[in-house]
Order: structure tokens, then C-alpha cells, then sequence
């Protein structure tokens, strides 16, 4: 693939040299010579600017489980597309290492890197070989300690776009920060493209499509029924007009094309106190309301359980005793409502999901 670069500055100045050397009452054989030399300067300059780029990089993060064909449909998504789709890499460490290694005098203008992600949890993919899932924490504390491999300077150009097929990354723009940081190199800076929405591969109509989610949340095992549930989404967001909720909430495809649809998580929490060396007895609950009484007291439980951006009584909360120490366990069903993006004029059909369309995508 090739992309002029054109160095718009310097290739004006030049032009204007050649204009005030051709100007000058020298003889028409030094104003030869002149223009052909800054001529061939000028070339050089344009030649320089030209970067050609290696074919795109696809990097499948992940394998499929159960009824899922996230990653054997993006596989089959970029190879169609004739891009060189690299499998088995599960870190960043990894895909660093692999990019290194296999770095060429032409840099890559396009890096894809595909995860299916919880957007409640870490990303599916781990920070190095057999380490912790990918947060802004973890993969922050990784790259203190010098624990991922350096990209090399000849892998990529200050233009190249790292793309990230996930759910909603854009949305944690913090964690977007720390993965450009992440593919920094001693003198390039990537640009790192995220989206807001969901990306589903495989679908019925089309092969790469996206879809805004909409949630709504309750305790595991105790669903307060359908009904209720389209009640409170409704509610949640009434600018949305066009969602029939309780038909979405029992729909598990796309049908037609643009149809609302749902998918299911389940988002864990694990709160853990060591009350070996307090003073304070370790406290024993009869009722759900005692615990989550108990969470909100303690300021360290209550951050964690924030940091999912679900409220305390969504969850359905359990603890045991082990060792001196206290672990609460919690446990909440997201039913998550996908309205995949369709064209709102002419013929229906799905949005395409272009990395440069700025109101699909964040570039950072």
C-alpha cells in the first residue's frame, strides 16, 4: 500500500527558490543549472515524503466458546480483504514482540487488533504472556516496570493507525491513553482508533457491522421478569423512541436488517478484607440489605464495585469466611439491547464501519 506524504512546507520553499534563483540577471546558463539543481533537490524532497506502507496486520486475539463466531468471522472478515491476519497472539507482549521481529524496511500504515471484550471486565487479552487481563492499571503497572518489549522505530510511521475491534473501548478513554502508550516508540507516536459501539462480525446481512448497546441490570438468579425489565430500560432511556424493549429484551438475533436485539453478561465482583491483624471482629450477615450496607461503609469495597458503573443493588451478593479473612462475593445479569447502525436514507442496509468516520470512531 502507498501513501504520499507530501511536505507541503518545505516543497513551497523550495518552489520558491526556484522562483527567486530563475529571477536573477545572471545568464541563462547559471539560471539553467540553478533551476535544474534546486529541480532535483525538489525531487528528492517529494521522493522522501513517499512512505510505502506493508499490506494491513490482523491480529485475532482470542478463541471462540460455545454458540460464539466472533473470531473465526473477523478471520474470515480480513482475509477476504487480503489482509495478513496473525492468530495465537493473546498479550500485547505478543503482538509487540511479533511486529519486531518480523519488521521490514516498509512500516505499517494499519494495525487491527481483534478482542471480544465484557465492556464490565478486563479485556479479554492479557498484558504479557500468562499475565494479568488488560486495564488501564495493569497494563500501566506493565509498562512502569519495564515488562513489555520496546516497538521498534521502523515498525510504524507517526501516521499509523493502531484499530481496536472491540465493545465500546472509545468509551474508557483512559484506557485507550495507556494502549497508545503501550505501542509508543523512541520517536513515533501511533494514532490508536477505538469505537463507541459494539462490533459484531458474522452477522445474518453483514459480515462487520456496529450497534449501539443499551443496558439494563439485575441480581443474578433473581430477574424480576421481562416485563419489569422494559419498564426500567424505557425509563433508563427515553430519548429512544424507536425500541419496542420488551420485543428487543426477547430477541436473540438481528432478523432483519437494523432489528434490536439482545445479548446477556454476567459481571463479578470480588470484595476481599484481611482481618488478620484488626481489632475488629469479622462480621456476619443475615440479609442481602446487610451487606451492601456493609459495602457502602467501606470506602476501598464500594470504589471496586464502582468501577463497574452498576449500582450496589443490582448484584446479588454472597461471603464467606476463609482465614481470617473476609470475601464477598457479587454477582449481577446484564441484558444489553444492540441496535445495529443502519443508513437513514435510501436502501437498508448497515452503516459501514470505517476507522476514519469520526462519528464511529475516536482517534486518539
Amino acid at each position: 500500500m502507498k501513501q504520499n506524504i507530501l511536505k507541503v512546507g518545505t516543497v513551497m520553499g523550495l518552489l520558491l527558490l526556484i522562483g527567486v534563483f530563475t529571477s536573477c540577471n545572471d545568464t541563462k546558463k547559471e539560471n539553467k543549472n540553478q533551476e535544474l539543481g534546486n529541480i532535483a533537490k525538489l525531487d528528492e524532497v517529494i521522493e522522501k515524503s513517499v512512505v510505502e506502507y506493508r499490506n494491513p496486520v490482523v491480529f485475532i486475539t482470542g478463541n471462540d466458546k460455545g454458540n460464539s463466531h466472533f473470531y473465526d468471522s473477523a478471520r474470515v472478515y480480513f482475509e477476504e480483504k487480503n489482509y495478513d491476519v496473525i492468530n495465537g497472539k493473546y498479550s500485547i507482549e505478543e503482538i509487540i514482540t511479533w511486529m519486531n521481529s518480523n519488521a521490514s524496511e516498509n512500516p505499517y500504515g494499519e494495525i487491527h487488533i481483534v478482542n471480544n471484550n465484557n465492556p464490565f471486565k478486563a479485556m479479554n487479552l492479557e498484558t504479557v504472556v500468562n499475565g494479568g487481563k488488560v486495564t488501564t492499571e495493569a497494563l500501566q503497572k506493565a509498562i512502569d516496570q519495564g515488562r513489555l518489549p520496546l516497538l521498534k522505530s521502523n515498525v510504524i510511521t507517526n501516521d499509523t493507525k493502531i484499530i481496536f475491534h472491540t465493545n465500546e473501548l472509545a468509551s474508557n478513554s483512559d484506557l485507550v491513553n495507556t494502549l497508545k502508550s503501550a505501542f509508543i516508540t523512541e520517536d513515533k507516536i501511533p494514532q490508536v482508533v477505538a469505537s463507541p459501539y459494539y462490533n459484531v462480525f458474522g452477522g445474518e446481512f453483514s459480515n462487520h457491522y456496529l450497534a449501539q448497546p443499551y443496558y439494563v441490570f439485575y441480581p443474578t438468579a433473581n430477574s424480576p421478569g421481562k416485563v419489569d425489565l422494559s419498564k426500567e430500560i424505557a425509563k433508563k432511556y427515553p430519548e429512544e423512541k424507536d425500541i419496542a424493549w420488551y420485543d428487543a429484551l426477547n430477541n436473540e438475533r438481528e432478523r432483519y436488517v437494523g432489528e434490536p436485539y439482545t445479548v446477556q453478561y454476567s459481571i463479578p465482583v470480588n470484595l476481599e478484607l484481611d482481618y488478620h491483624n484488626s481489632d475488629n471482629e469479622i462480621p456476619h450477615f443475615v440479609m442481602q440489605e446487610e451487606i451492601m450496607d456493609f459495602i457502602a461503609g467501606e470506602e476501598n469495597l464500594m470504589k471496586e464495585v464502582q468501577k463497574t458503573n452498576i449500582p450496589v443493588e443490582k448484584f446479588r451478593w454472597t461471603y464467606i469466611v476463609k482465614n481470617n479473612q473476609l470475601i464477598i462475593t457479587g454477582k449481577a445479569s446484564a441484558l444489553c439491547v444492540l441496535k445495529p447502525l443502519v443508513k437513514p436514507y435510501g436502501e437498508l442496509e448497515h452503516v459501514k464501519p470505517d476507522p476514519n468516520n469520526k462519528r464511529l470512531y475516536a482517534m486518539k
